[in-house]
């Protein structure tokens, strides 16, 4: 069996994808280790993976999280990380490197040690045609030009990066889009915008769902059908308003509103209505099992997770990708979009009662799910790391994103 070094942004919708994957991994007999952050420790330990520890701890989101400064953070993550990260590596020197696509120190390592890498997609998968939020554009050259300062801080750790290391291949700006020889994408070729215009290098294979722990703390026993679930993820913290705004909008509905509040203290949306609960963390996967709508910020995670439901989604957009999701959503007819600040509890119930009353909506769910089910998963994705194994040969040299690729 082989050694297999994961490397990732330590970020839920990065890692979580990931998890069914290595356990599926280690149950074949690989020797998997995963180079993260404490704060994700334990859920990896229980896949079976050997921990590898980021030094500095946890880092927090660049603030804004837009693209130059997303950039700027990455180019100086990777500097700071590789010294640590490549005298890991050298212990144990794995037969093949396997990092996300916003993972620059990933690549970077791959290269400098010469082990096949592939990268991994828990977005959309980028090229020309369906452009990724760091690449050279006139909105990147606008913000440089406000925030000088950051870019020159991003050039300044980009240009060590490149003296430093061997970084031939790596993309000068769009550190959100490093592919390799093999490009595993988290979602379905129907979901994913031109799927047609990417090489065969990109294997589609579909969201990777395994098993979570049971929250007996859940209270399952209230739900009454229909179940209504709202949820803006783990990242964008919008405040207890529009949560209450959720709240107003569901609860006329009917059945039970579920609210997800994150950071939020639930306590901060009370007085609630009757058929409400909320609650900071909620079994999502078994809560989306049993809805009958969707109320979600657009990450690509949980916006994956309501197709593989078959459940109709109203998008509230906060950032980053998710709005290039929810237009997607909307394009291929599985949801409604509306802008944060529009999102009063009318609107979000008028929009609400069109997506449970018309049933165009639920019959493009229902397509989406037989696609993200059919796309193959977590296996599909280690099937397609073992044949690459054996493609490239254990203890293989790396080949780059350049090399010729099997068609």
């Amino acid at each position: 069996m082989s050694t297999i070094a994961f490397l990732n942004i330590p970020m839920h919708g990065h890692i979580n994808p990931t998890l069914p994957v290595v356990a599926e991994l280690v149950r074949r007999g690989h020797s998997v280790t995963y180079h993260t952050s404490a704060a994700f420790s334990k859920e990896i330990e229980a896949t079976g993976a050997t921990v590898r520890l980021y030094p500095g701890g946890d880092r927090p989101l660049p603030d804004p999280p837009i693209p130059l400064t997303m950039l700027d953070g990455l180019a100086r993550t990777a500097t700071g990380l590789l010294p640590s990260v490549l005298s890991d590596l050298r212990r144990s020197w794995p037969d093949l490197i396997v990092h996300g696509a916003a993972c620059p120190w990933g690549a970077v390592a791959a290269r400098e040690l010469e082990v096949p890498a592939a990268s991994l997609f828990t977005t959309f998968a980028f090229n020309r045609q369906v452009p990724s939020p760091t690449r050279a554009s006139w909105e990147l050259l606008a913000t440089a030009a406000a925030r000088s300062r950051t870019a020159q801080g991003y050039l300044w750790s980009r240009w060590g990066l490149s003296r430093r290391y061997a970084t031939h291949g790596l993309p000068l700006l769009d550190l959100l889009n490093v592919r390799q020889p093999l490009n595993l994408v988290f979602t379905s070729r129907a979901f994913q915008p031109g799927a047609d215009s990417f090489d065969q290098s990109y294997r589609f294979v579909g969201p990777s769902l395994g098993a979570r722990p049971n929250d007996p703390s859940f209270p399952v026993d209230r739900l009454r059908d229909p179940v209504l679930y709202a949820s803006l993820g783990t990242v964008f913290n919008a405040g207890p308003r529009l949560l209450r705004e959720f709240a107003a909008a569901l609860a006329p509905l009917g059945g039970t509103g579920v609210i997800s509040t994150g950071e939020v203290d639930p306590a901060a949306l009370e007085p609630l209505p009757d058929n409400v609960i909320a609650r900071r963390s909620v079994p999502q996967p078994e809560v989306l099992a049993r809805a009958a709508l969707f109320v979600t910020h657009g990450g690509m995670n949980s916006v994956n997770e309501a197709m593989y439901a078959g459940v109709p989604m109203l998008l509230v957009p906060q950032g980053a990708d998710q709005p290039l999701v929810a237009r997607r959503v909307v394009e291929l007819g599985a949801g409604l979009s509306i802008r944060t600040e529009d999102a009063t509890a009318d609107a979000l119930n008028t929009l609400a009662r069109r997506l449970l009353d018309e049933p165009r909506f639920q019959a493009a769910a229902a397509t989406l799910r037989i696609a993200q089910r059919e796309a193959g998963g977590y296996l599909r994705a280690a099937d397609e790391l073992e044949r690459y194994l054996r493609r490239v040969g254990r203890g293989g040299r790396a080949v780059t994103a350049d090399s010729p690729r099997e068609r």
